[in-house]
């Protein structure tokens, strides 16, 4: 089996834990749905992990990476319509975005030098817009209407987290420039990232 293949196999894995998990979201999941749903993942992990035996070095370290996510992604969907609170959906979302971290990791380790430390970078910028995301929706749903203020600095400062890491990944991809050029691409991801 090809690793593109693969990929399609496991999103459809994904889909798969996902969407039926959402049908029990009615006003919270029985205990017996839950189990249920945590054994699907369980059993959808060891399938598709098995899948990845095929593979050789890196490509099977991505395809196991990938099921665990799945994985985590579907037990975490699990719990927060089984307990359905703002918390634990929020919880889940910072479970996904910390699985699709651990994902993208593992493919930059295909990677050398600048590119692999761009890749990092880029993983890590989308992983803190995640969290950021994730830290937004909740304060969106529990904070009052009057509590404006709160919900603005909240927003404020998740834009803040992701302009950072974001910035992080202009400046690590200067570093293979030198001289005129890399001075010049340092100095318009500061101008564009309001860092000067």
């Amino acid at each position: 089996m090809t690793h593109r293949k693969l990929n399609r196999l496991l999103e459809g894995i994904v889909i798969g834990l996902t969407v039926p998990t959402f049908a029990f979201a009615a006003p919270g999941m029985t205990s017996s749905e839950y189990s249920a749903a945590k054994d699907r993942a369980a059993a959808e992990y060891k399938a598709a992990k098995t899948q990845c035996d095929g593979l050789k070095a890196n490509a099977k370290d991505v395809c196991v990476a990938e099921a665990k996510a799945a994985e985590k992604k579907a037990k975490a969907n699990a719990e927060a319509q089984y307990k359905n609170t703002e918390k634990a959906r929020q919880d889940a979302a910072i479970t996904a975005a910390k699985a699709d971290y651990d994902v993208a990791k593992e493919k930059c380790d295909d990677k050398k030098g600048n590119d692999k430390d761009v890749c990092v970078k880029e993983a890590k910028a989308a992983h803190a817009k995640a969290k950021a995301d994730a830290k937004v929706a909740k304060v969106d749903h529990k904070v009052s209407a009057n509590s404006a203020e709160k919900r603005a600095d909240v927003r404020k400062e998740a834009r803040e987290d992701t302009r950072d890491a974001q910035y992080k990944v202009a400046i690590e991809k200067c570093d293979v420039m030198s001289g005129a050029a890399k001075d010049q691409c340092v100095k318009d991801a500061k101008v564009h990232y309001g860092k000067t």
